[in-house]
């Protein structure tokens, strides 16, 4: 075939447009099903991440329970014995793993998603790519990590007698979806923003740390509810925090020693859930939006 024929043939092919298109509901569904026509990409992502987390190590994936565990010890020790929390809380160390099992899904998303573009820099400027795949890939990296913690979080309850295996179990669907609903939103909007602003990636590691805090993991909902008793409207504000709901619905599958306490949780645990899944939908559109608006200059910016 001749040169001149191969340029006839090129300029017979059909143009396929790799930006956004027109209309918003209609952006968000070519976003998604480019991420679908791309899903081995995203599969070979998701390994690379996870593989080149612990490269040239010896332990290898033994270190991603490093982390959850000294917490844990931290935690069980300091606050438990000496501070006396645990005196308030029967079972301390699976209340405390089980939080830290929930946040750590959601840190490891929203912390691994925000550099997740800048990470990709060579990538990105040298083929095309629907570039949610980048931050998706966080996702799937961070629930590798997620189920390797919950085996050791379902092998701790087994060891102490207390099984999940009640009517509660119903909520780790709910919990779950809103851990992973509202990290990819925050992971999606934030890797777009971090391109432009990169004290962002900075910012949201201090929002991280602060938002563990801020989310009852070594103390309990009850205790928050007798601090603010002259503020209800705190303790609502407090509870309907997606974090804080996911964190409640995990304690009420896996920490089977507050099923007997009525105080444990806030009154229809589920139906906020539920409100804050459907919420959780509607920002993960709109931060699609926005990352759509501002991937156009991803590689001039990078």
């Amino acid at each position: 075939m001749t040169a001149q024929e191969r340029f006839q043939t090129l300029a017979e092919q059909p143009l396929i447009p790799v930006g956004s298109s027109g209309g918003k509901v209609g952006s968000s569904w070519s976003a998604l099903k480019g991420v679908l026509a791309h899903r081995q990409m995203l599969g070979l992502l998701v390994r690379r991440d996870i593989k080149s987390r612990y490269k040239d190590s010896s332990l290898g994936f033994v270190w991603t329970l490093v982390r959850p565990l000294t917490q844990l010890a931290i935690f069980y020790f300091v606050m438990g014995k000496i501070l006396g929390a645990e005196r308030g809380i029967p079972e301390f160390a699976i209340y405390v793993y089980t939080g830290l099992t929930a946040y750590g899904l959601f840190s490891e998303i929203v912390g691994g998603g925000t550099s997740s573009i800048i990470m990709n820099a060579g990538l990105i400027k040298k083929i095309y790519l629907p570039r949610e795949v980048f931050p998706l890939a966080s996702v799937g990296s961070a629930g590798f990590n997620f189920l390797i913690q919950l085996v050791i979080l379902l092998a701790a309850t087994f060891a102490l007698g207390s099984p999940p295996f009640s009517a509660e179990a119903i909520y780790f669907i709910p919990a779950l979806l809103l851990l992973l609903v509202w990290g990819t939103a925050f992971a999606i909007l934030l890797s777009a923003v971090n391109v432009y602003l990169r004290d962002v990636q900075y910012l949201v590691e201090v929002v991280l740390m602060l938002g563990m805090w801020a989310s009852p993991i070594v103390y309990s909902w009850e205790m928050v509810k007798n601090i603010t008793a002259s503020h209800p409207w705190i303790l609502e504000v407090y509870t309907n925090n997606p974090i804080t709901l996911a964190v409640l619905g995990f304690q009420r599958v896996f920490w089977t020693a507050g099923h007997d306490n009525p105080m444990s949780a806030p009154p229809e645990l589920m139906l906020r859930m539920l409100i804050a899944i459907g919420v959780g939908l509607i920002v993960l559109f709109f931060s699609q939006r926005v990352f759509a608006r501002l991937q156009g200059n991803f590689a001039q910016e990078l």
